[in-house]
């Protein structure tokens, strides 16, 4: 079996959030298997309360929960840990519209017959990514160009 990580000396640890238990830990199954370390939420609150106490490399959270829905989970998680990846799963993605642009993931994947394809290969290329997020606008730097940047 594969080992996964961000690095060559440890393991990828992964945060799960789903209110539905079966899927949750039928998600949780399958990144295991795949070499990740995986802590599971059941809901936002869980999720937010994990995120500042510990440090994850990725995020797997469904869209559809009770008080806290994934794309408000999403920007709440940002404010505190703006590099970690996320995915978004929603069986809702194609008549919503959803997207990487209107929910602030870094990919959705829409539930159904090939999510676990699309999941396995979502969660390796975002480890394997470097995260580049650029600041806000408000955040940067005022300096002026030189000559050989504003070419």
């Amino acid at each position: 079996m594969k080992t996964a990580s961000t690095t060559k000396s440890r393991i990828a640890r992964l945060l799960l959030v789903n209110d539905n238990q079966d899927g949750l830990l039928a998600r949780k199954w399958l990144l295991q298997e795949q070499g990740y370390a995986i802590t599971t939420a059941t809901n936002g609150e869980e999720a937010l309360e994990a995120v500042s106490k510990g440090t994850f490399d990725l995020m797997v959270t469904d869209f559809r929960m009770p008080k806290m829905n994934g794309i408000e989970l999403i920007g709440r998680v940002r404010a505190l840990q703006p590099q970690l990846s996320v995915i978004l799963l929603s069986g809702l993605a194609a008549p919503l519209d959803l997207d990487e642009t209107s929910t602030g993931a870094d990919a959705v994947i829409a539930k159904g017959a090939h999510e676990i394809a699309y999941l396995q290969r979502s969660v390796a290329r975002l480890l394997s990514r470097k995260v580049v997020r650029k600041p806000p606008a408000s955040q940067k730097s005022s300096a002026p160009k030189t000559k050989a940047q504003s070419v």
